[in-house]
Order: structure tokens, then C-alpha cells, then sequence
């Protein structure tokens, strides 16, 4: 077994505090409460719940840190501490439709000397698989207690690639459809599964070769993203620069692929 930070424990608890509920809550799905936070963004009492009970575990463990999470917003702390970023349930379109791909996300984020913010830690937890990806700075990134590696393969031609479509309401189509114009042809496929943040996870482990997406807040972002780049990977924003966070841009990918991925971006928006 791996041995992994205090910090990861802390997330390991609180996710599977969470998970039993969530399943449940899955299992019956035409029963939920249900109310609309926004055109197509539904959010579900299952939700709620999960994050309620992920912050009671978090808060519990560092009662002086603070939170941004989905659906409860920001939550100040010691400004001199770490913060915790929380996605309680990231796919929920596709769990209240019963469609078995979501995940829960938290990271941790902290200051650098030079004042900027960094993710530290992270973890992607799928609840019905129990695949448990996390990772810390500098230690790599794992699923479970195996060692995640990105992609070997060194052709787009044989490389397939994750995105997030606009829906309505959220983001811009046509910048979309620009981008998928100019990647599509030169890909083996293109697959939108519906939970970035296993997504991002799933670029880790290598079973996609790349992501892009945009408008991503971060809490649905930050751990993938970390996963990615301890898993040998590279994450920037669509220019190829270090500020996905700020652009809310994501292009993920193996070395090799990486710079060709971002380049057909940048190419079909210029």
C-alpha cells in the first residue's frame, strides 16, 4: 500500500463518507428532489447532501481553512492557510439522467511565496467504481495504490480526445464547433463523457490521450489538473501559457501531444 499524505486521508474520508448516500441517491433517481439552478445546470438534493456532508469531514479535520465548493460558495478561513475547492458531485446531468459517469473532486490550495495560488493535493473519486485517483506535488499521481503514467502514444492519428460540449445556456458553441473542426479530422476520436473532472483523471491514468475544455471553475478543474501533470503530463490554457485557472482554459495531454493539440486550438480561434 501507498503511503499518502494526512491531507489524503482527510479526502479519502470525506468522499466515502459521501459515496454511500450518493449511490443510493442513484439508484433512485426518478425519486429526486429536483431543482434548477440555471438553463441545463441542474442541481439535485443528492448534491447538496454530498456537500454538506464533505465540508462537515474537511472542516472537521482543518476547522480554520477555508472552502470554495459548488453549491455553498466561497467559506473564508485563515487567510494564511490552505483552502479547500470542492465539487460535491461533478456530472450531474448524467446522474440524474442514470447515466453511471460522475465523480466527486477536492483539492487543495495553497499560496506560493510570490503570492500566486497552487494546488498541493488532490483527488478524483468515482463512486460507483471505487477508483480513487489522487495525487500530491511531487509525489506523482496514483490510482489507488498504482502508479499513474499519461499516454505513451506519439501521433494524434492514434489518439483519443475528451472534451466538454457547450450546452445551453453555458459557453460558446461556435468557438467549440472551430475547435472540433480543426481536431476531429486528425484524431482517432473524440469522446464528451460529461464529469471533466474524471476526465482530466482519466488523462492521467491514460485511457484518453487529451482533454480540452473551457469555462471550468476551478473546483471542477483543480485536481484533475494535478493529476495530469504528476502523471507526467502537461496542462496549459489555450495560448499554451501556465494560466488555465485564471483563462478557465484547459488543453491536457502527454508531452508529445500536448504542443500539437494546443497548436490546432490556437489555429482554428485565431
Amino acid at each position: 500500500m501507498v503511503a499518502h499524505s494526512g491531507l489524503i486521508t482527510v479526502m479519502e474520508r470525506a468522499v466515502r463518507k459521501a459515496a454511500p448516500r450518493l449511490r443510493r441517491d442513484f439508484g433512485e433517481v426518478e425519486q429526486l428532489q429536483v431543482s434548477r439552478k440555471g438553463p441545463a445546470d441542474f442541481v439535485s438534493m443528492a448534491d447538496k447532501r454530498a456537500e454538506q456532508t464533505i465540508l462537515e469531514e474537511l472542516r472537521n479535520a482543518r476547522p480554520d481553512w477555508g472552502i470554495l465548493a459548488e453549491e455553498s460558495g466561497s467559506i473564508e478561513g485563515n487567510p494564511s492557510k490552505p483552502r479547500w475547492l470542492v465539487d460535491p458531485l461533478d456530472g450531474t446531468t448524467n446522474f440524474l439522467h442514470g447515466i453511471p459517469h460522475f465523480s466527486i473532486s477536492i483539492a487543495v490550495e495553497e499560496k506560493r511565496p510570490d503570492g500566486r495560488p497552487e494546488i498541493t493535493h488532490g483527488l478524483v473519486y468515482q463512486p460507483l467504481t471505487d477508483e480513487s485517483f489522487w495525487a500530491e506535488k511531487g509525489r506523482g499521481a496514483w490510482l489507488q495504490d498504482r502508479r499513474l503514467r499519461v499516454s505513451a502514444r506519439r501521433e494524434l492519428a492514434d489518439c483519443v480526445i475528451g472534451t466538454g460540449i457547450p450546452h445551453f445556456g453555458r459557453g460558446e458553441a461556435a468557438e467549440w464547433a472551430k475547435i472540433y473542426n480543426a481536431v476531429g479530422p486528425q484524431v482517432a476520436g473524440v469522446r464528451r463523457f460529461g464529469s471533466a473532472a474524471l476526465d482530466l483523471a482519466w488523462v492521467a491514468a491514460g485511457r484518453m490521450d487529451g482533454f480540452w475544455e473551457d469555462d471550468l471553475d476551478p473546483w471542477y478543474s483543480a485536481a484533475g489538473v494535478l493529476l495530469v501533470r504528476e502523471a507526467g503530463g502537461f496542462v496549459s490554457d489555450y495560448r499554451g501559457q501556465d494560466r488555465v485557472f485564471e483563462r478557465r482554459e484547459y488543453v491536457a495531454a502527454a508531452g508529445s501531444i500536448h504542443s500539437r493539440l494546443q497548436k490546432l486550438i490556437a489555429g482554428a480561434l485565431r
